[in-house]
């Protein structure tokens, strides 16, 4: 792609020989750099959501002096900046109550700082959409790096899954089948290293979209975040920085509606968390695509799951780097996506995967021979859920795919607490488990509570799964019959907040459907009858999050903050000091 004669974004803060460039260049000389300006050097931001809180995110400091080398080899000057941090295993409620907080900071800290282009370094499930969220709204030059997997877990000789194989512990303890002393070894042994959850969770999801949408450095996806050739990706992406920088490659270039397809269309090849339906949806609306829910389905109909990876398959995220990465997904995926996309490379997708075949069929399967069919990833409506919901077909019983069922509903995450355990609990094997309230007001924050457990007398009795059916969201990691994302959620009036105790609920996985067998004119009169929860917030972000977030299928993202605005904000004129600040 060619330059054009514009010059620098930052030449606006440190080109000008008058009293405001005099100070912009010396705020950087008294933090010790030198002169930089005027040679031609791009400034390169380096974002970093590096946080002790968040162990996906520790080895960052790592990466981001790769980046660092990798844009002074280029020619470029790094300069590092922090962001909010979040992180899914510690933050409560809900990372995802945060998602768009960062994004905000990630977006104005772009805007109202003198860089060229940014590099943005995210791996826990939610930094990785908040960063790309406020790189696509402030449009300028971006690229991404992902922080790769952790070791896995090594249990009894046995490698297990972040959540997923933790899940079916959890279960088996519940269940009485495993006794403290095994608990506490298994606890012993999780968290192994620095890194994300190690099966196709959300993070490992997130990273083979970022790379599927072209955003950054082809073939980094995947790989281990201790692994060395990790720190080699992150100094390629930092000379990688300089140059869209110079040649002005902005987001708005790469994040087009086909490569939100080519993005859909990876997700549902490598049986991705069905958390990445609602950071597409944000992603795209500050991308100003016109993305929805309807789209992810047509496009996830026709892709079979290739990549034989837990929750869905056998092995792990770190084997698919091996067996050759996300580009040898994308490369069997050629005939049914569109390969002229741009990529952060400047070269098409097409260019990017040629000759990168899959070196290991177990772990990355032929088209013609995949691991499931397609449709491993379900919208359904009807209803009890108007305007949709997600199931991960992949990851569900065959035999409740179309169920009928008697419904078993809790308000809320208390209730569910007080009574799923109850022996006197009415509920049976084809019982419909429906939790309300925790969508993205009634959470607040849509926290990943979707995943209900099965009550334990029916665990005891050999039941391993269920329908269930929720406005929250579940672990990438989670597996299961498991209806989630209902919208609109029951805390803003959504039927689901209508259903009562024995309410027959219809899941039709194949005809799209999701309905509760009651008569308009009773739901009618139950929603005469319905009144709101009371807000849990009335005062800071909390208040605002509430006032301002969408419902899940349209991503959740604030009301005010879709679309992109093109205006020159920041361009604040400096009256007696001369020249302009900001602004591009």
């Amino acid at each position: 792609m060619d330059s054009d004669d514009a010059g620098l974004r930052s030449d606006e803060w440190f080109g000008e020989a008058d009293l405001g460039g005099f100070i912009h260049r010396a705020a950087l000389r008294a933090a010790g750099f030198e002169r930089v300006v005027g040679d031609g050097r791009p400034i390169v931001g380096v974002c970093p959501a590096w946080s002790e809180f968040v162990n996906c995110n520790m080895h960052f400091r790592a990466l981001s002096a790769a980046v660092k080398r990798g844009v002074l080899a280029a020619g470029g000057m790094p300069l590092e900046f922090p962001t909010i941090s979040l992180g899914e295993s510690l933050m409560k409620p809900s990372a995802m109550l945060f998602r768009n907080l960062m994004a905000m900071d990630v977006e104005e800290s772009i805007r109202a700082y003198p860089m060229d282009s940014v590099v943005l370094i995210g791996a826990c499930d939610k930094t990785v959409p908040a960063q790309l969220m406020g790189a696509a709204s402030a449009d300028v030059p971006a690229i991404m790096l992902t922080g790769g997997p952790a070791e896995p877990t090594i249990y009894r000789g046995e490698r297990l899954g972040s959540g997923t194989d933790l899940w079916r512990y959890a279960d088996d303890r519940r269940a009485g089948l495993l006794s403290d002393a095994e608990w506490e070894e298994i606890e012993a042994a999780a968290g192994a290293s620095v890194g994300h959850c190690v099966e196709m969770g959300t993070a490992s999801t997130m990273a083979a979209i970022v790379e599927a949408l072209g955003m950054s450095v082809p073939g980094t996806a995947a790989i281990p975040a201790n692994d060395a050739r990790r720190i080699a990706a992150a100094e390629a992406t930092g000379r990688r920085a300089v140059a869209i920088a110079r040649e002005k490659l902005r987001p708005s270039q790469i994040l087009t509606e086909a490569a939100f397809d080519n993005a859909i269309a990876v997700w549902a090849a490598v049986g991705g968390s069905t958390n990445a339906a609602i950071h597409l949806l944000a992603i795209a609306g500050r991308a100003g695509v016109s993305l929805t829910l309807r789209r992810i389905d047509e496009v996830a109909a026709t892709i079979p799951v290739l990549a034989n990876v837990r929750p869905i398959g056998t092995y792990l995220f770190e084997d698919l780097y091996r067996a050759g990465g996300v580009r040898a997904v994308i490369s069997e995926l050629l005939p049914l996506i569109d390969g002229s996309t741009t990529t952060v490379m400047g070269s098409t997708v097409a260019e990017e995967v040629a000759h990168h075949e899959s070196s290991d069929r177990d772990v990355i399967a032929p088209l013609a021979e995949p691991v499931a069919p397609a449709g491993g990833l379900v919208v359904v409506s009807g209803s009890l859920a108007p305007n949709g919901a997600l199931l991960k077909s992949g990851a569900a019983s065959p035999e409740l795919l179309s169920h009928r069922g008697p419904a078993v509903v809790f308000q809320d995450i208390a209730d569910l607490g007080r009574r799923i355990d109850d022996p006197g609990l009415e509920v049976g094997p084809d019982s419909v488990l429906i939790l309300r309230n925790a969508g993205p007001r009634g959470g607040p924050g849509m926290p990943e509570w979707g995943m209900l457990p099965i009550p334990e007398k029916l665990l005891r009795a050999g039941v391993r799964d269920m329908v269930r059916i929720s406005d929250a969201r579940m672990s990438g990691t989670g597996f299961g019959t498991v209806v989630l994302h209902v919208a609109p959620e029951a805390a803003v009036g959504g039927p689901l907040g209508l259903v009562t105790d024995g309410d027959v609920v219809a899941l039709d996985a194949a005809r799209r459907t999701l309905d509760v067998e009651v008569e308009d004119r009773e739901l009618d009169r139950r929603r005469d009858q319905w009144a709101p929860p009371e807000p849990p917030y009335r005062r800071g972000y909390g208040a605002m999050f509430l006032d301002h977030v969408l419902q899940a299928d349209e991503g959740c993202d604030f009301d005010f903050l879709r679309g992109r605005d093109d205006g020159d904000h920041g361009a604040v004129p400096l009256g007696l000091l001369g020249g302009w600040q900001g602004g591009w």
